[in-house]
């Protein structure tokens, strides 16, 4: 590819609508193509690469996106680093709508999606303890805060494999063990990135309060209106905050992220 970027962005045109000079790319991958055209603008100085993970109109569901085409993607464009924001469901009373969680942990409930790019004939780890850029985490944490929103700088997120909401018994069981919030698409997305050695944070927007946590005062199960709403009233301090981490961002990729790959072969 002849285009070359810094930062990758899962985002859709609400975060390079007002950027001069955008260009579109069209990436081929092995994996088949990605969401949509990558659109490539200049922000603070760097070449930022934006792709809407569900495609422009939202046209893909959580379970058929092409998570592996997208990350290659980016990969083949140059980013080294990720940001991944995501709207999720809360699963703990002191988590509220609006509130923003940079997650540190992530649990998989997913199932029959590509979710590695090491199939042999070498046995291919990564290290999995620490799945998010700690660098990018506390720089996320920092922009979020001085922006004056309401963040909490660490959290699970339990992934399930979507269309459909938890039911209560299942919304229940995920907050009694723990777990902060739930959402349909951190996984694989942040294990593939990281399997490429590229940093990868998740800003995530809270946007209602799972069905487990119907009870509380006020408090009434999710439905797609609501959480439309809320995504919509926070869409410019999404963007906010990661322009403002772009401009904060250092190049390259750091130590720790590089080193998540390790390969071993028994003769």
């Amino acid at each position: 590819m002849e285009e070359r970027v810094e930062i990758g962005v899962f985002g859709g045109s609400g975060l390079y609508h007002f950027l001069e000079d955008v260009e579109e790319a069209k990436v081929e991958t092995p994996y088949g193509p990605p969401s949509d055209l990558v659109h490539i603008a200049t922000v603070g100085g760097k070449r930022v690469a934006f792709l809407p993970r569900h495609g422009r109109n939202h046209e893909l569901p959580p379970h058929m996106i092409p998570y592996a085409a997208n990350i290659y993607a980016m990969r083949e464009l140059g980013a080294s680093r990720i940001i991944g924001p995501a709207a999720v469901g809360s699963l703990q009373p002191h988590i509220k709508p609006g509130d923003f969680v940079i997650c540190d942990q992530f649990v998989d409930r997913t199932w029959g999606r590509k979710d590695t790019f090491y199939n042999g004939p070498i046995a291919t780890h990564i290290t999995g303890a620490y799945p998010y850029c700690e660098d990018l985490r506390k720089l996320a944490v920092e922009s979020t805060a001085s922006k004056g929103i309401t963040v909490h700088e660490t959290g699970t997120v339990v992934v399930i494999q979507g269309p459909r909401y938890s039911t209560k018994a299942e919304s229940r069981w995920f907050t009694n063990m723990g777990w902060d919030i739930i959402n349909m698409t951190q996984y694989p997305e942040v294990t593939l990135a990281r399997e490429l050695g590229m940093c990868y944070v998740n800003i995530s927007l809270v946007t209602d309060w799972d069905a487990g946590c119907e009870g509380l005062e006020g408090v009434e199960p999710v439905n797609t209106e609501e959480v439309i709403r809320v995504l919509n009233q926070n869409n410019e301090r999404v963007q906010g905050v990661i322009m403002d981490m772009i401009a904060k961002m250092p190049s390259g990729i750091c130590h720790e992220c590089s080193e998540t790959v390790t390969r071993s072969r028994f003769e």
